[in-house]
């Protein structure tokens, strides 16, 4: 076989969503911090193509790449590429990339609990994994700082009129609509639906509101829209439906780990959800996230909370990406069947 580059990935998912894990064969990026190699990455965009496009990848995938830690504290580092973005933090995908990392023997497992620091672009992330019998079970998140934006705004959105939403940063930033009142009861035969309305809300309010993060200004858009279910009080807590529109026009099929952060910032800062409290996010296919605020903190002078989220993912296989020279599409190819009106 011939190939003039060859790249060693674990596949992995994180409650249903896409993680895959470059493990070998690139090596790092420029840059003095995980920040700036990500910025180099997101610029430079060979990498991205060559995993995120088709023939290898998919607008489902989500692919992460391992690179030596900066801080001092951290045990890895890891560098998240999404199907449109490059972005500070993943609550799935660091899922998955602390899940491979203990059962694939990277990172040494110690049972029952493993506890290791990671250092995403955004800043570093605690980890703590319950192990048993070599497998990492569950994994639970220190999540970046998190904070609401603009509660209540007005947004024109066309064909919608105006809508009431909510923006948020949990890790990323998001802009949050109520499900039910535009009509969904975040089923999986409403994934089609609420791909493509979330891109016209989230591109609505990068045009209408803007998102600056206020330590980070490389970080200045919505990533995303989340549609919220309402908040149910359960015997083991608070419970909520929640699906994520993802650019170009996916649904994220976990819960979405920043998401459940953004949203807990948000429903602390109107006082219904406090430090006592956990929420648990159900995905449009049933799987769950559970969060708990674990303290509180300013971001740039703003309240905001500390997020702990948990969730479960499994290896899925081991890939051999190559090149072959002769190849006409070396960087992959986009359509706009899968990957929308470009």
């Amino acid at each position: 076989m011939r190939s003039t580059k060859t790249i060693h990935v674990i596949s992995a998912h994180a409650e249903g969503e896409v993680g895959d894990i470059i493990v070998g064969g690139v090596t790092p990026p420029p840059g003095d911090s995980i920040w700036e190699q990500s910025r180099w990455i997101a610029r430079d965009q060979t990498l991205r193509n060559f995993v995120l496009n088709e023939p290898r990848g998919g607008v489902f995938r989500h692919v992460n790449l391992l690179v030596p830690p900066k801080h001092p504290e951290a045990d890895a580092a890891f560098i998240i590429m999404e199907p449109e973005d490059t972005p500070p933090m993943s609550g799935s995908n660091s899922i998955c990339v602390s899940t491979v990392l203990l059962d694939s023997g990277i990172l040494p497992m110690h049972e029952p609990v493993t506890e290791i620091t990671l250092e995403a672009p955004g800043g570093l992330v605690r980890v703590r994994a319950e192990c048993r019998n070599g497998k990492a079970e569950r994994i639970f998140v220190r999540n970046l700082p998190s904070f609401a934006d603009k509660l209540d705004a007005k947004l024109e959105v066309e064909g919608l009129g105006t809508l009431t939403v909510d923006t948020a940063y949990g890790g990323d930033s998001f802009v949050i609509v109520d499900a039910t009142s535009l009509g969904f009861s975040l089923k999986p035969d409403e994934a089609h639906d609420i791909a493509t309305l979330g891109v016209r809300i989230t591109n609505a309010a990068n045009a209408a509101l803007g998102f600056h993060h206020p330590e980070n200004p490389d970080w200045k858009h919505f990533s995303f829209c989340l549609f919220a279910g309402a908040v149910e009080h359960t015997a083991d807590g608070l419970r909520a439906g929640a699906a994520v529109a993802i650019q170009p026009g996916k649904v994220d099929r976990s819960p979405t780990g920043t998401a459940l952060s953004a949203r807990m910032a948000v429903l602390h800062a109107r006082g219904q959800m406090t430090q006592e409290d956990s929420l648990t996010a159900v995905s449009v296919i049933g799987s769950t996230f559970t969060g708990r605020i674990v303290g509180t903190t300013e971001v740039g002078g703003r309240p905001a909370v500390l997020p702990e989220i948990s969730g479960r993912a499994w290896i899925t296989g081991t890939h051999q990406h190559m090149l072959d020279p002769s190849d006409p599409w070396p960087g992959g190819y986009k359509l706009s069947d899968t990957w929308g009106a470009r």
